[in-house]
């Protein structure tokens, strides 16, 4: 076992000190994940990888037993928190006494006009919740693969399910989301 996993499952038993040990030796992959995570956030985004970062340790930390118990489930309970934390912020900000009702435009000298951002993170959660609500199990491959950063063979030994599974669902995955996250399907998924 790994110095990583034994400090996982002693901060998950409520071990104060391996929580504290922890951070330090998990810091620089879950700030990489951080950063990819904000890397598709749309413009006036508030929300430093150093905040999201440390916010998520917080909630993981002190949820008492977690019951992780490797390394994976602890990234992918990170990338969850993550998901989180970037969900309820973009609620807010949409909220209208925040001016959400209002479009936020961000202008500088070169570029007139915005383009619109690569990912809306609403509409992501919208189709993870859809798909979670049909397979868990497919839910749970994205946190792994998307949200943690985990390849094939980590989600398929965090999910005791086989790679060549894992490839599969995933390929599955990325067209329902595809799909879900399409203008005309959320159009429809909105009317609903």
């Amino acid at each position: 076992m790994g110095e990583v996993t034994r400090l996982v499952r002693a901060a998950g038993d409520g071990d104060v000190k391996a929580a504290a040990e922890l951070l330090p030796l998990v810091y620089g992959e879950l700030r990489s994940l951080a950063q990819s995570r904000l890397a598709g956030i749309p413009p006036g985004n508030t929300l430093q990888a150093t905040a999201l970062v440390h916010e998520a340790y917080v909630r993981l930390i002190g949820k008492g037993d977690p019951g992780w118990d490797s390394r994976g489930h602890f990234f992918a309970a990170a990338a969850q928190a993550m998901r989180q934390i970037l969900v309820e912020q973009a609620r807010r900000k949409g909220a209208v006494k925040h001016g959400g009702d209002r479009k936020r435009v961000e202008l500088n000298d070169s570029e007139a006009v915005i383009k619109p951002p690569n990912e809306d993170i609403l509409a992501l959660d919208e189709a993870l919740v859809r798909l979670e609500s049909l397979d868990s199990r497919k839910g749970k491959i994205v946190m792994f693969r998307y949200f943690a950063g985990l390849n094939d063979a980590e989600t398929a030994a965090a999910l005791g399910i086989s790679v060549s599974t894992v490839g599969r669902e995933w390929r599955f995955i990325r067209a329902f989301l595809y799909g879900q996250m399409s203008p005309r399907s959320q159009d429809r998924n909105r009317a609903s």
